[in-house]
């Protein structure tokens, strides 16, 4: 295994691009596979807001998708997949249907309205733009994209949370197998580094005095609180999404359980995760570019490979971070 940090597009035929809005604290995510992907997800959180999930799970007709979109504007913010149909239709990529061609795009989205404004939200031309931005070169990370407005840590409200983002990894495997990852990192919970045992980022204390940790307050008996509190607690403001992509030839349903164990990944990194108030999203693309039929052992390896490659990107999505609408980031707190 190589242990180098990498991104996705570490991935060949792997494409980020994004678009960043930072004045009103939003942006949207393309990740995108020009020659189609056998495409599979898993939904583990309870307030998702998804595009086409039905249509990557074993059972149905296509196997292929060619762009998954991650967005900021809450339900809002899934219109911006239809620009990304576009760009992918004028590139003649998609589904064939006799003389008809359908981009297969699908697509999840996180809560950021209110950051900086409630009413800002990409639409078709944002993720048109962020298909024209569209690389192969090493993802951009931290406050870009959708992750431009995320925030994680918010289990005492927004006033102690820390700014969130995008994050990548990538781990290489023996054989020329690859797995990659992209994150956003839009989190009620808590961020830990599973590898190295340590908080990185949780509810903000008194100026100076470090975070609160996840099981710090949640094993201790609730404290006095008002009813405004309570809803904003319960109100499903978070998510985090991820795409997970490796060079391996795998099935539909390989594909979805890559993307199940990528959560493992989501519950090494962020404490508590898959709540009530979060929609976490993993979506798989397989590009097939390396060896053949994979059977149940090197299936095992690609899914621990996903997990810590989520892992990874996570923590790089909160110390990549810059903040935004008034929100910290980990480098400012560092060196405050």
């Amino acid at each position: 295994m190589t242990d180098a940090q990498g991104t996705i597009t570490d991935i060949q035929g792997i494409e980020v691009g994004h678009w960043t809005d930072r004045d009103r604290a939003t942006g949207c995510t393309v990740v995108v596979c020009r020659s189609g992907a056998v495409g599979g997800v898993d939904v583990r959180g309870s307030a998702p807001g998804t595009r086409e999930t039905d249509l990557l799970r074993p059972g149905n007709l296509v196997e292929r998708v060619h762009g998954v979109l991650l967005g900021g504007g809450s339900a809002y913010g899934l219109d911006a997949a239809s620009g990304v149909m576009r760009y992918l239709e004028e590139q003649g990529i998609g589904f064939r249907m006799g003389k008809v061609v359908v981009p297969i795009v699908a697509g999840a989205i996180i809560f950021d309205l209110g950051l900086a404004m409630h009413h800002a939200r990409p639409g078709p031309a944002q993720g048109y733009e962020a298909c024209l931005a569209l690389s192969s070169g090493a993802a951009q990370e931290g406050s870009v994209g959708a992750g431009t407005g995320a925030t994680v840590a918010k289990l005492l409200g927004m006033e102690r949370a820390v700014k969130g983002g995008v994050g990548s990894s990538s781990i290489a495997l023996e054989g020329g197998l690859a797995v990659g990852a992209l994150v956003v990192v839009n989190a009620l919970g808590s961020v830990v580094d599973p590898e190295a045992g340590s908080l990185v980022a949780g509810p903000r204390r008194e100026v100076g005095r470090g975070f609160y940790s996840a099981q710090e307050l949640l094993t201790q008996p609730r404290g006095p609180s008002s009813r405004q509190e309570e809803q904003q607690e319960a109100a499903p403001q978070n998510t985090t999404l991820a795409v997970v992509a490796t060079n391996a030839s795998l099935t539909k349903e390989q594909a979805n359980k890559l993307a199940q164990m990528g959560q493992d990944g989501l519950a090494m990194a962020v404490w508590p995760c898959h709540t009530m108030a979060d929609g976490d999203v993993v979506f798989a693309m397989a590009t097939g570019q390396v060896g053949g039929a994979v059977g149940a052992r090197e299936l095992t390896r690609l899914g621990w490979a996903a997990a810590l490659a989520v892992a990874r990107a996570v923590v790089r999505g909160v110390t990549e971070a810059t903040g935004l609408g008034g929100v910290p980031a980990l480098r400012e707190l560092r060196r405050g």
